[in-house]
């Protein structure tokens, strides 16, 4: 390590700054997105008369993600639902994106220390 950096050399690391550098350069932070994920669901309503005794039931979307550690479930409206799906895609790119950089980042680290044990 040297001025805080660990520099691996040869032909993997080169790749592998060359990834993380295309990754970087596309990165944005999706300023609409959603985290976690989009489903439709169907419900029963209760009612003797209703057509979903007998059927699947009333279509319910909803949008399931983590906050502060908690598992929360937003309902979403019909006319939301392509909205909606649209930021959640942006949101999974991003943290693809992100886990990627972080991934090659670690791979930097570990070809870095077995260099330095040579």
């Amino acid at each position: 390590m040297k001025n805080g950096t660990i520099n691996p050399k040869g032909r993997q690391a080169a790749r592998w700054r060359r990834r993380k550098r295309q990754l970087l350069a596309r990165i944005r932070l999706p300023a609409e997105g959603l985290p976690g994920s989009l489903a439709l669901t169907h419900r029963r309503c209760g009612k003797a008369s209703c057509h979903c005794a007998e059927g699947r039931g009333h279509p319910v979307w909803s949008l399931t993600f983590m906050l502060q550690g908690r598992k929360r479930v937003e309902r979403i409206p019909q006319e939301w639902v392509e909205w909606v799906r649209r930021r959640v895609e942006r949101g999974r790119k991003f943290k693809e994106t992100l886990g990627e950089v972080l991934a090659i980042n670690a791979q930097l680290l570990a070809l870095g220390r077995k260099q330095q044990r040579r």
